[in-house]
This record gives C-alpha cells, structure tokens and sequence, in this order.
C-alpha cells in the first residue's frame, strides 16, 4: 500500500491568526473553503492551502490515503466517500507538482 510523504525540500508556513478566524468561523457554521491558512514553497512555486488541505498535508507523514482519510472524517461532516474522493485529488494535485511523493 502507498504511504505519503512531504517532499523535504518544500518550505512551508502555518498562519496562526488565519487558522484561528477559521476555527472560529467553523463554531458559527460558516464556509471557510476559499480562506488559506497555510502556504508551501518550493522551487518558486508557491501554493496556498485552505484548512482541509492544510490538515491534509500535516498528515503526509507516512500514512496511506486511507489513513488520512480515518483521520480526518471526525473533524469534518461530510459523507466518508466525498472526503475521500476531496483527499485523493487533492493529493494527485500535490504530486503533480511535486509537493508530495508516495513510497511503497
């Protein structure tokens, strides 16, 4: 099974307070889909994460998409299937442009 990993040489930042304005704006049950709260750099590509994909890519640790998935469908109300499909795109996009890499 394929394990997922961050390519160590993407360079990547956290943004606390735009984190925190999401977390807040999830309490009040708002939509929080178009708002970053991460950025990746590598080789002058520069890619801004929304929550989910910020969570996503915390977890591309060595875990399987499986895994990230199990992971995640606690923290999110949304149909098992739909999360799964939202991650397995979401990392092909990543791998395309070389943020992430799988290993057998």
């Amino acid at each position: 099974m394929k394990t997922i990993h961050r390519n160590p040489d993407v360079m990547w930042r956290e943004e606390a307070d735009a984190l925190a304005r999401v977390r807040e704006a999830l309490d009040r049950g708002e939509a929080v889909e178009e708002t970053g709260t991460s950025v990746l750099f590598s080789g002058g590509t520069m890619l801004s994460l929304n929550y989910l994909g910020t969570e996503i890519w915390k977890l591309c640790d060595g875990r399987t998409p499986e895994g990230i998935v199990a992971e995640l469908l606690p923290q999110f109300e949304v149909d098992e299937a739909v999360l799964r499909e939202d991650v397995q795109a979401f990392l092909d996009e990543l791998a395309v442009k070389g943020f992430i890499r799988y290993a057998q």
